[in-house]
């Protein structure tokens, strides 16, 4: 047995030994393979190189794909321009240490109608060189299965990542000072958008769209977005963190946003969206906005602090209806001008709701204009109004009075310190009753107020 033992393991020292001493034309037919992938150097690539390596680098993706093979790039500085990535690309780098570098062109990297890419660990300097319109440094055309994980892309004179038809996962990837959108995705598969951290953007910081209304189911949960500029201008399309456009069932979970020009999530015509569990500060227009032609959304437990607007469900008129907004913390929010004196239709407002909607369980605070405001003009239907507490508010809930305005059912609230009234009727912004809420007080049909508790 023993014999027997030693034999095998000499023969297999002997084995090891001789593919150690096989002839040198086969070792270089064959690239060396780490625990990460084949080694890029073998095909002539130079980290550190001060030349462009834009063919050795391609050279490298090709065959590595074609032999269904990661691609390792050693720690180093590698520039270069338009890399195309095939179906089964893999490029690993080193994390902080291996970056490619933009010498010009459309974009950094490409792929068009390829599956199973995989991108990780590598930073991506986009140098701030100016890409066309619609161009991003990554930029992928149709494909399933698109990963990139754990990268840095900064300085992108165009978007960070622009996708059109992918699937895929997007996380953990630091992007930076980019010239428009960190994120694009436009008519996903499915896609994941996570754990990434967004700083500095000129448009927005995440956009899930699609060219035409439609389903979309796009995750986006656990990023921090942070300092998102609205470079171009407009009355929102820009300066928003996260901006959902035609997308239907989208998901917005758990991100933290902070100093965004317009607002931290925005859905615009996006039905059945959910945005949930999301810490907001310091931004300057609606933090949470489900807008035009949508039907459903969720706006629950979340978290703002610091906003001219702190929840918005509107465009009735674009067909914009159904909604529960459920269980937010919302205060701080900042006027245009002085508390105490007329409200305004556009900001200090906590919670804004035109049709077929619940809104319970809310606590809001510091509200210069309105707590809570349903309705604008005769855009109104089937509200409920029940169970928040409103503290600090010009008018604690504002119910539109107009002819053709629906019903309104405001009660079991906590409603204190609101100098104008707990609950006031309003034509659009401008109140035009008493409190409605005081002991005899004028009742009105379309308003039904019941078991509230106020204090002055």
């Amino acid at each position: 047995m023993n014999l027997n033992r030693r034999h095998l393991i000499g023969a297999s020292m002997t084995g090891a030994a001789g593919a150690l001493a096989m002839a040198p034309d086969a070792a270089r037919a064959a690239p060396l393979t780490s625990t990460l992938g084949r080694d890029a150097t073998q095909y002539g690539v130079r980290p550190g190189s001060p030349e462009d390596q834009t063919r050795v680098l391609q050279r490298a993706i090709d065959e590595a794909a074609r032999a269904q093979a990661p691609l390792a790039l050693p720690p180093g500085v590698y520039r270069t321009g338009l890399l195309r990535l095939s179906s089964g690309t893999q490029l690993v780098g080193i994390r902080g240490a291996t970056r490619l570098v933009f010498n010009g062109g459309a974009s950094l990297l490409q792929s068009e109608g390829a599956d199973h890419i995989g991108i990780s660990n590598i930073t991506l300097d986009g140098g701030g060189i100016a890409l066309p319109a619609r161009r991003g440094l990554v930029h992928g055309l149709g494909g399933r299965d698109i990963r990139i994980i754990d990268c840095e892309i900064a300085g992108s004179g165009g978007a960070g990542i622009w996708l059109e038809q992918v699937s895929g996962d997007i996380s953990g990837n630091i992007i930076t000072a980019t010239a428009s959108t960190a994120i694009v995705s436009f008519d996903a598969r499915g896609l994941l958008v996570s754990r990434n951290t967004i700083q500095g953007t000129n448009d927005n910081g995440i956009e899930i769209l699609r060219t035409a209304i439609g389903d979309d189911g796009t995750l986006v949960v656990d990023n921090r977005i942070e300092d998102i500029k609205a470079g171009p201008g407009g009355s929102g399309q820009y300066g928003n963190a996260i901006n959902a456009f035609r997308a239907g069932n989208v998901i917005v979970r758990g991100n933290r946003i902070r100093n965004c020009d317009y607002s931290a999530v925005r859905g615009n015509s996006a039905s059945n969206i959910q945005i949930s569990g999301n810490s907001v500060s310091d931004v300057r227009e609606v933090a949470l906005y489900s807008e035009f032609a949508f039907e459903g959304a969720v706006i629950a437990n979340n978290i703002v602090d610091g906003a001219a607007f702190g929840v918005s469900v509107c465009n009735f008129n674009e067909g914009g209806r159904i909604a529960v907004v459920q269980g937010n913390i919302i205060r701080n929010l900042r006027p245009k001008r002085p508390i105490g004196t007329a409200p305004d239709d556009d900001a200090g407002v906590g919670i804004y709701v035109e049709a077929d909607s619940s809104v319970t369980g809310n606590v809001i605070e510091n509200a210069p204009s309105f707590g809570i405001m349903a309705g604008w003009g005769n855009y109104l239907r089937d509200i409920v109004i029940s169970g928040n507490v409103i503290r600090k508010a010009f008018v604690g809930v504002g119910v539109s009075v107009t002819p053709g305005a629906g019903t309104v059912l405001v009660n079991a609230n906590m409603i204190s310190e609101t100098p104008r009234g707990a609950v006031v009727g309003l034509d659009h912004a401008r109140p035009v009753t008493a409190d409605l809420a005081a002991d005899g007080a004028q009742r009105l049909a379309q308003v039904v107020i019941a078991n509230n508790a106020v204090r002055s």
